[in-house]
């Protein structure tokens, strides 16, 4: 992937960047996604309301990072701006039991809807621009993927 003109030393790159996951040759979006689950594991761990507290917080301040971001090199939406998958990423385990295996369904589920973008996502990611655009597509894949969680865990031998 070429580098736009991308800085890791301006603090808001950094994190739209998912830390510099975002810059992976191949696949960012799930680079990305892969750079949230410590965290979200972190603060599951800690309890539900870091994790909310977080979600709240990094959605609010990714529409400002995520569209300074673009603006700076001049492309919405480029592939390495990943803080929206972060921030989907820890919608997606809200309320949800902190095991392996909801970390990895969750994960699993997110990233399909990020990529196929059923609708209404889909209806988001093209109709939206700017800052708010880049994040509002994954946060309602990962508002989806905490549906779908939801309805299967009845289900998930958990244990």
């Amino acid at each position: 992937m070429t580098n736009p003109g991308f800085n890791l030393r301006k603090w808001y790159q950094l994190l739209a960047l998912g830390f510099g996951s975002g810059l992976a040759a191949k696949a960012p979006g799930t680079f990305g996604t892969l750079a949230a689950v410590p965290l979200v594991a972190l603060l599951l761990w800690l309890g539900n309301v870091y994790l909310l507290a977080f979600v709240i917080l990094g959605a609010v301040l990714g529409i400002y990072l995520c569209g300074q971001t673009a603006a700076d090199i001049g492309e919405h939406d480029h592939k390495a701006i990943v803080w929206d998958e972060i921030v989907g990423y820890a919608i997606s385990l809200l309320w949800v039991p902190l095991h392996w295996q909801t970390l990895l369904l969750g994960f699993v589920l997110f990233r399909l809807f990020d990529i196929v973008k059923p609708w209404p996502i889909s209806v988001l990611d093209k109709k939206v621009h700017g800052g708010l655009g880049i994040m509002l597509d994954d946060v309602a894949a990962g508002l989806a993927t905490l549906l779908v969680l939801h309805l299967l865990l009845p289900y998930l031998p958990l244990g």
